[in-house]
């Protein structure tokens, strides 16, 4: 028997709550074990179940302020994302150098100012995107980009909404630097760089293992971490080295 859908009141009550819970995961970053890939996952992850958006990227600038992707919502943002990053185009490269959020509804039809990013989009199945930026008043952190696959701008409530949450993942980023101090920037980046590594080699193991996709092959990623109370990066890890066999985790999967 099919599930009684739910009147617009209860979905809506449903959403308020699912929002609540986002920011109330973004802002707890005074943990012991705070695990900054898993941190921006989330925030991807968050934006794509709250927003009318298909996917998201999370991107942070270097100590010589180029772009770093750190974190995605699926395998198709990635490529997309390290496509922008690796030739210097599209709506992420100026959200970060004007520091201002950048859309375009229509990316075939931005041809002509992203040439390379328009093609790729489209290659990756994607039509729109809004770039938004992760600063704290004057200082520039990253950027939270948000991709459709079908044509159109965001609506200005999601937009706000993406915006919000990029804001206090931004401070919870900022927040861990000073706690570790020292060398903040350069240290925590190449944590977030060297756990996005780890991870797609246990996403590769696993989709090779089980004949899964990439993005199925990171929902039984996050699902055993969750499941198990494990962070993400070390799960990775115990997949890549062997200590875990990639058939356990065949009945997790993260929604």
């Amino acid at each position: 028997m099919s599930p009684t859908p739910k009147s617009p009141k209860e979905a809506l009550a449903g959403r308020e709550r699912r929002v609540s819970r986002a920011f109330v995961s973004l802002a707890d970053t005074l943990v012991a074990d705070f695990d900054i890939a898993e941190f921006l996952s989330m925030l991807a992850e968050r934006c794509v179940d709250l927003l009318d958006v298909s996917a998201a990227g999370v991107l942070l600038l270097d100590p010589a302020g180029g772009l770093r992707v750190v974190a995605t919502s699926s395998h198709r943002a990635e490529l997309l994302e390290l496509f922008a990053v690796e030739t210097d185009d599209g709506p992420c490269v100026e959200c970060a150098r004007s520091g201002s959020p950048v859309s375009y509804a229509d990316l075939p039809a931005s041809a002509r100012r992203w040439p390379r990013f328009a093609a790729a989009a489209a290659e990756c199945g994607f039509r729109a995107a809004q770039a938004l930026p992760m600063r704290l008043r004057e200082q520039p952190v990253g950027v939270l980009t948000l991709l459709s696959t079908a044509p159109g701008s965001v609506e200005q409530d999601d937009v706000e909404l993406g915006q919000a949450l990029a804001d206090v993942a931004t401070i919870g980023i900022l927040q861990q630097r000073i706690i570790e101090r020292g060398d903040q920037l350069t240290g925590q980046l190449q944590t977030a760089l060297h756990s996005r590594v780890v991870i797609e080699q246990a996403k590769g193991v696993l989709a090779e293992h089980s004949g899964v996709s990439m993005d199925k092959a990171f929902s039984q990623l996050r699902g055993y971490s969750r499941a198990r109370n494990l962070r993400l990066t070390d799960v990775a890890r115990a997949i890549s080295t062997g200590a875990i066999e990639p058939a356990v985790l065949a009945k997790y999967s993260h929604r």
